[in-house]
């Protein structure tokens, strides 16, 4: 990040997407518009490194997923899914009138962003897969076999007393022990994230209601997007980090040779938010992306 950059005031607003629910969204800088999609139980924060660098010479936008803080929670439950994501993120285009954009999703958002490619192929300028996954990284996650288990016994629980489940979630990852916790599940490196940073997306954890995250989790468990990914024709970044344990570099290796012509960078000792681990170096090569794509081919 370009230490003297100055950070540009935000603009902030609702609309209403495909089914009605109100979505926030901010806005930062003018020029060639760039869509940033964070992950389940993450924060806008997430970006904050690439939101003032890019906002000095594009339009960044951000917003929240439904359910997640200032966005609301859809009246019909069958809608919180990643195909309804993606459809907000198609709605926002729409609400500000840009025919296309720079994509870029973080792990969450980059299911989002495959599945937004077969709704509308015409949207992307270019796609930026940060430590994303085309189908189900559940198993293995960690190196081991338990977090489907456990997120079965969780959803089971919570069908049996959802308001006792809530408290106990909100508890339970709202205080300080739940930041080096969470931060381990989340895949940080704590030598090199800040740990405000690390606050953050714990608080963001614990705002997420369970109502919103299980179905959501469970929907991921089922995408599969590798036919999608095949028929991406737009200039894409696949980008991994070497120490990432919710999506191992598996994952990013497997979209890179699905994914005709993309370019695949591995960031040494990445964590699974390599955007705030080496932010001077992912914001170099998103950088570059968007320079290559804007001036089109030679």
């Amino acid at each position: 990040m370009n230490l003297m950059s100055k950070e540009i005031p935000k603009a902030s607003s609702y609309f209403k997407s495909f089914d009605g629910t109100k979505i926030y969204y901010e806005t930062r800088g003018t020029g060639v518009p760039i869509v940033m999609i964070y992950g389940v139980c993450c924060q806008m924060n997430h970006w904050h490194h690439q939101m003032i660098q890019f906002s000095q010479t594009h339009q960044v936008i951000t917003f929240d997923i439904r359910g997640h803080h200032q966005s609301e929670v859809p009246t019909d439950p069958s809608n919180l899914n990643i195909d309804s994501v993606a459809r907000d993120v198609l709605a926002l285009m729409e609400h500000l009138k840009l025919s296309k954009a720079h994509l870029v999703g973080h792990s969450f958002g980059v299911p989002v962003l495959i599945q937004l490619h077969s709704i509308n192929s015409e949207k992307a300028i270019s796609y930026s897969f940060v430590n994303g996954f085309a189908k189900n990284p559940i198993k293995g996650m960690f190196g081991l076999d338990v977090v489907e288990p456990f997120y079965r016994f969780v959803k089971a629980q919570y069908l049996q007393a959802p308001q006792l489940w809530s408290e106990f979630w909100r508890v339970a990852t709202d205080n300080p022990l739940a930041v080096a916790l969470t931060a381990l599940a989340g895949g940080f490196n704590f030598k090199l994230t800040q740990f405000k940073d690390i606050e953050i997306y714990t608080r963001g954890v614990s705002q997420t209601p369970l109502n919103v995250f299980l179905p959501l989790f469970e929907d991921l468990m089922g995408f599969d997007g590798d036919a999608i990914l095949r028929k991406i024709q737009v200039p894409t970044l696949v980008l991994g980090g070497e120490k990432d344990a919710v999506t191992p570099v598996k994952f990013q290796e497997q979209m890179h040779q699905l994914v005709k012509n993309s370019e695949y960078v591995l960031v040494p000792y990445g964590s699974h938010c390599t955007q705030l681990d080496f932010p001077d170096y992912v914001n170099l090569k998103l950088g570059s992306l968007f320079v290559r794509t804007e001036k089109g081919p030679k």
